[in-house]
């Protein structure tokens, strides 16, 4: 049975909990919500009456959280996502009714390979659509995924990362990788040739190791990186006129390997990877989730990804 003092708590106020975490003053928390700033102390008000604590202090740097409203947080964001999923429920998601702002979490290969072909299918069909591509670190997020924070997250496999049992996994597409150097470098035919090469490691996403370092530790192997460069073209800059490796995946060399360097790829027996998309259990049925997945498999689709 519901507590006497819940029962005045609706929605906009849960809505104002969260929201003053993430504006330094009231003024700006009414701004974003389109309330009244006497509307946002209103609710303010209710919520320190039903939950007997002051919730948030007024420091100089903003509305500090008590550690109450710190550990109501979580619980909060997952009352709001549930009765978004309810309201979903009732009906499909039309993208052309409104603007949608929708966060993912990617590494650079889905913002080269898949992302400009998804901005020009919204544009094309006209949706008032945004998206907003976080990097991807180690780590599928999936904390921000169940919170709904997320929408959805890209991420390498097979076994690249660590999931969460409440995340959803599917394989988009396959790619291999290639061995990349400077066209008038000694010939790399084997292995042994491959390890004694210095080498540039390409971080697209967050982490120390990829999956060439598992596949060379498995024969007891390890390789020299010369260089840490933050992004794919970066690394391909390091390429020419050195003796210097580069290993990239195929897709990637072809957007970018002709024009912005003078290598050329060299064939190992390298190991294969897939680019899989991530999704929370909760949201699995929810409209909007289902709509932006569904644009996601129409573009690898249209290019044969599939």
């Amino acid at each position: 049975m519901l507590a006497n003092s819940l029962r005045k708590i609706d929605l906009q106020d849960l809505q104002v909990f969260l929201e003053v975490f993430e504006r330094p003053n009231l003024s700006e928390v009414a701004e974003t919500l389109s309330l009244s700033s006497s509307t946002v102390s209103y609710c303010l008000k209710k919520l320190r009456a039903s939950f007997a604590d002051d919730l948030f202090v007024a420091t100089r740097g903003g509305m500090q959280p008590t550690r109450k409203a710190q550990a109501m947080r979580p619980h909060v964001k997952d009352m709001l996502a549930r009765a978004q999923l309810c309201h979903g429920a009732a009906g499909d998601f039309d993208p052309a009714h409104g603007a949608r702002h929708f966060r993912l979490c990617a590494p650079e290969y889905f913002e080269l390979v898949i992302l400009p072909r998804l901005l020009q299918r919204l544009n094309a069909f006209g949706y008032p659509v945004s998206l907003d591509i976080q990097r991807l670190g180690r780590d599928i997020p999936a904390d921000l995924l169940l919170d709904g924070d997320l929408e959805l997250a890209l991420g390498f496999g097979p076994y690249q990362h660590r999931v969460h049992p409440e995340l959803i996994a599917v394989a988009l597409l396959k790619d291999n990788l290639l061995c990349v150097q400077d066209r008038h470098a000694p010939p790399v035919n084997d292995l042994d040739r491959f390890c004694a090469r210095p080498q540039v490691f390409p971080t697209p996403w967050d982490s120390e190791r990829n999956m060439i370092d598992g596949w060379l530790q498995q024969s007891g192997r390890s390789r020299h990186i010369a260089a840490h460069a933050n992004s794919y073209l970066a690394a391909l800059q390091l390429i020419p006129a050195s003796e210097r490796l580069l290993v990239l995946p195929a897709r990637i060399y072809q957007l970018l390997g002709d024009s912005a360097t003078r290598a050329s790829p060299i064939q190992l027996d390298l190991p294969a990877f897939s680019l899989e998309m991530y999704w929370a259990r909760p949201f699995d049925h929810d409209p909007a989730n289902i709509w932006l997945r569904e644009q996601v498999f129409n573009v690898c689709a249209e290019a044969g990804f599939l």
